[in-house]
């Protein structure tokens, strides 16, 4: 089944005075349902785009249609159908988690009768914590309480800018958790991060952002194809004597009587003929362990050319 797009953005710019190019005819689309990341340094321009759609700056130029609607001619329906998060936590703490849900879904114009708070408490797991004052929550509760503020009034697409920014490993899981029930929900989720293993697990495409300019998008598999090399490390009994290899293949990491750590170029060598040259010289191989390339070696390869 072919799904449709949820977000457009066609040409895309936009110009801060002085001349400064925060977007460059940025192009791209978003399927329904999909997690995408959109990846990129500081000052890339990810926090410029997020601006553009949630009507907080305004672009220069381009077209962008978010669940069939106009951002120019349907501002507001753009923003109802698009559920943010920020990177800040910004919640009153005089507030209790119920009681906020409630004020932002009437902010969005939801009846009451209409309102799902209690279940996005739920879905976020402070169901407990309904009733306390925000100011007793923890960080990583303030973080998911973000979560269920975004998505009172059902938006389609949720947008997470960098949510998981300094928090520890268990939560980050945590959210992560929250992140893939929401894609179960059906909802399309576009997330901003710095923590590259973060985009490796959770997302179906990811978007390399750099100067403005969108110069990578693919899906994340095809992405981490794009590296070249590949690592193997083999834990073995006598030193490898290296004939029957042209060495523009591949790099000698390391060579002892117990390791043998190399480094080759994946379209022109494979892990079976290196096996076959160490079994060749009556070397025992004990164990061996992959390197597989990740977004970071991506990331750095794509950003440095």
């Amino acid at each position: 089944m072919i799904k449709k797009n949820v977000l457009s953005v066609k040409k895309l710019n936009k110009i801060y005075r002085g001349n400064i190019h925060a977007l460059n005819d940025l192009n791209l689309e978003v399927k329904e349902g999909e997690i995408l990341g959109l990846l990129g340094p500081n000052g890339a321009g990810k926090s410029t785009f997020i601006n553009i759609l949630a009507g907080v700056t305004d672009k220069t130029s381009g077209e962008v249609i978010v669940w069939g609607f106009n951002l120019d001619k349907n501002p507001r329906q753009v923003r109802v159908s698009l559920g943010i998060v920020p990177q800040e936590i910004n919640v009153d703490p005089f507030f209790t988690p119920k009681k906020l849900l409630d004020l932002q879904a009437g902010l969005f114009g939801v009846k009451k009768k209409d309102r799902i708070t209690d279940t996005i408490l739920e879905l976020v797991a402070l169901k407990d914590k309904s009733n306390s004052y925000t100011r007793s929550l923890s960080g990583g509760m303030k973080r998911r309480l973000l979560i269920a503020k975004a998505l009172v009034h059902k938006p389609p697409i949720v947008i997470l800018d960098e949510p998981t920014a300094g928090v520890d490993v268990e939560l980050r899981r945590n959210l992560w958790e929250n992140i893939r029930s929401l894609r179960k929900l059906g909802v399309t989720i576009i997330l901003t991060t710095h923590y590259l293993q973060e985009a490796e697990e959770l997302c179906d495409r990811v978007g390399i952002i750099h100067k403005g300019n969108l110069i990578a998008l693919d899906t994340t598999e095809n992405m981490l194809n794009k590296i070249q090399t590949k690592t193997i490390r083999f834990e073995i009994n006598k030193k490898v004597v290296l004939n029957g290899m042209n060495n523009k293949d591949y790099n000698i990491l390391t060579n002892t009587d117990s390791e043998f750590k190399i480094e080759y170029n994946k379209q022109e060598l494979n892990i079976q003929k290196i096996i076959k040259l160490l079994e060749n010289q009556g070397i025992v191989i004990k164990d061996i362990k992959s390197e597989d390339a990740n977004l970071e070696d991506v990331f750095v390869n794509l950003t440095n050319n």
